[in-house]
């Protein structure tokens, strides 16, 4: 109910279901003489922290629509091939990965549908975690799939220079990306699609589906591709949240280890660093965002926690280091608790821990010398903060 819109009043025909105290037309139903009822809600039964909305879905499902409720992993991959072999026949997919849970469930997929002609590329962007190249393709060698690595770190670093806005960042990287994909597709021949492991809540944020919304950031994934390309896109997760794509990858026999990982903004580190993008800043928070992730599975807290990132703030301040005064950067560590990621909390982490991780944080990483928790939950914040 937080978006300020109502409904005044209902066309004739209309019946009034629902009220709160400060919505007038919360529901409403129209029974048509000649078609079937139709049913309106003014909030979002499918997030999370709506209460009792899985009730209501299960309800109008079961009850009003007499669905069977037969849907599950598996008969979504038997389904899901048998219409991608439909839609690419014989052509061949080039397809973008980058070591997450969706780009990696859709590769499976897609393999499944053509096996050998998918060819995935997995681009070092400069802005990836400490290391993610280089575990991210043995992974994909020992999950079979035929991926080729490419090093454009210092293209991106170019491209990205001066670069401060967010929407700028993130349509600077998604344009680059575009170019590597010509690239590459233009050295296997017949690439005719393009695969991607858009998701639901991609789709959500990014454009408007059935109506006036607001496009709340543009995601890499859904950003449209420029004709010249000549490539037809091929999204099989693009109507799963994110606990669905997880339910389907480990139907797929994905190993747990990149099932369970935490989502990671396509952009990289490039929407954790505030202001612009500098190899120097990269490598700041590489070193303690390392330090953050490895702390949370070390004190079995990692699988408690939905996303968890640290972001580097474009703010110095003054510290003691020894004798000596500093004035170093400021790192904020993020951790929500979600279950689609529509709706987020921030992940109550022990104070403990906490006061360790800064300290190990502070003491390993030169060049920061003060840490901050965000306690934003989503809405009204992001989970992200660019």
């Amino acid at each position: 109910m937080s978006h300020s819109d109502t409904i005044k009043e209902l066309p004739e025909g209309f019946e009034l279901l629902a009220t709160t105290d400060s919505i007038p037309v919360a529901a409403f139903k129209k029974n048509g003489a000649d078609t079937n009822p139709l049913y309106g809600v003014q909030f979002h039964p499918e997030v999370y922290h709506s209460k009792e909305g899985k009730k209501i879905l299960a309800n109008f499902l079961v009850n009003i629509c007499g669905c069977t409720q037969d849907w599950t992993p598996a008969h979504f991959i038997t389904d899901t091939v048998e219409a991608l072999k439909k839609q690419i026949g014989d052509r061949k997919v080039i397809m973008a990965l980058s070591g997450g849970v969706d780009s990696t469930v859709a590769a499976t997929l897609i393999h499944r549908a053509i096996g050998t002609n998918l060819y995935g590329i997995f681009v070092d962007n400069g802005v990836l975690r400490k290391h993610e190249f280089e575990a991210v393709l043995k992974t994909y060698d020992q999950l079979g799939l035929n991926v080729k690595g490419i090093d454009a770190k210092q293209r991106f670093y170019d491209d990205l220079a001066g670069k401060s806005e967010p929407e700028e960042k993130r349509k600077v990287i998604g344009s680059l990306f575009i170019d590597i994909f010509q690239e590459e597709s233009k050295k296997v021949e017949g690439v005719g699609l393009l695969g991607q492991g858009t998701i639901y809540p991609d789709v959500i944020e990014s454009v408007s589906v059935h109506g006036p919304s607001v496009t709340i950031k543009s995601h890499h994934n859904v950003g449209g591709l420029p004709e010249h390309l000549h490539l037809e896109l091929v999204e099989p997760l693009r109507s799963l949240f994110k606990d669905e794509v997880r339910k389907v990858g480990r139907e797929l026999g994905i190993p747990a280890e990149m099932i369970d990982r935490h989502p990671f903004p396509g952009p990289g580190l490039a929407i954790r660093i505030l202001g612009e993008i500098t190899e120097e800043k990269v490598q700041l928070l590489q070193e303690a965002d390392h330090l953050y992730i490895k702390a949370l599975k070390d004190n079995d807290l990692y699988a408690t926690v939905w996303q968890a990132g640290a972001i580097l703030l474009p703010v110095k301040s003054v510290g003691v280091m020894g004798d000596e005064r500093t004035y170093e950067f400021t790192v904020a560590l993020r951790a929500v608790t979600s279950v689609d990621g529509m709706t987020a909390d921030w992940a109550h982490l022990p104070y403990e821990f906490l006061a360790n991780i800064s300290n190990e944080i502070i003491n390993n990483v030169r060049g920061i010398n003060r840490v901050v928790y965000d306690i934003s939950s989503k809405p009204p914040a992001t989970i992200e903060w660019e």
